[in-house]
């Protein structure tokens, strides 16, 4: 079992044919953000969409999680549901640094990585990045996931109607997440790569990147870092872009 995880991760699988396709989420949000996109492969894919420490139904994890724990959770999650077979790993934001490091623990079984909602870290960090999140998940506890799923959105789309239900779909889970974990999580997301995390990526890579995503200006630099990975931009989507323009995002 992964350490520091109290527990196997819980997942969601659509499609009863094809190879694996493995989709890992972003903060705040759970494995039902890939509601359209599991709708869609499974056509063609067996899919399975897995909530991460301290999300929807999975388990919580204690002080001292990293992100290699995470990785080798889900791995545990797709050896029970699609032992063996190499897969597609498909991630947003959080789940974005969570697909590279599976790829670092088992090469062999990762055919491609699909990355949204990411970019290289400014290189003039220091501390934690992510002390602004931590901070107010200290302060105003899961109840914060509210405020920040509209965050992962674009300008546009966080007026719609769409936007407030989705909210509403991950807050009615917050009975569910669990706040310390949350903030372990970005406690291992802050910490120090390896060299060569990124540029010792051997399968094909492609990052999709919302042009209203603050994090799109530095997506091009960590496209750089990965040999042969491939970029494309979502006109007007935000970090989620996988929910706010699933038609492209797909056919991408």
């Amino acid at each position: 079992m992964a350490d520091h995880i109290l527990g196997p991760l819980y997942y969601e699988r659509m499609g009863r044919a094809g190879p694996p396709m493995v989709f890992v989420h972003p903060n705040p949000m759970d494995q039902s953000c890939w509601l359209y996109q599991m709708a869609h492969f499974s056509t063609w894919y067996r899919c399975m969409a897995i909530d991460i420490p301290g999300y929807g139904r999975s388990p919580k994890a204690t002080a001292g999680l990293t992100l290699a724990d995470i990785a080798q959770a889900c791995w545990e999650a797709v050896d029970e549901a699609l032992p063996g077979e190499p897969a597609i790993l498909v991630g947003c934001s959080v789940g974005s640094t969570v697909v590279p490091q599976m790829y670092h623990l088992r090469q062999a079984q990762v055919s491609a990585l699909v990355m949204c909602g990411t970019a290289l870290l400014p290189e003039n960090t220091t501390g934690n990045y992510f002390a602004g999140r931590i901070k107010s998940y200290q302060d105003e506890g899961v109840g914060f996931r509210w405020r920040y799923t509209f965050q992962d959105f674009s300008p546009a789309f966080r007026a719609t109607p769409l936007a407030h239900y989705f909210a509403q779909v991950f807050t009615e889970r917050n009975d569910r997440a669990d706040q310390a974990t949350i903030v372990h999580q970005f406690e291992a997301l802050g910490a120090a790569r390896p060299e060569g995390f990124y540029s010792t990526i051997g399968c094909p890579s492609i990052i999709l990147t919302g042009s209203e995503d603050n994090a799109h200006p530095r997506s091009f630099a960590l496209k750089e870092q990965i040999p042969g990975c491939e970029l494309r931009v979502l006109p007007g989507a935000g970090h989620a872009c996988q929910l706010e323009q699933p038609w492209l995002f797909d056919r991408l």
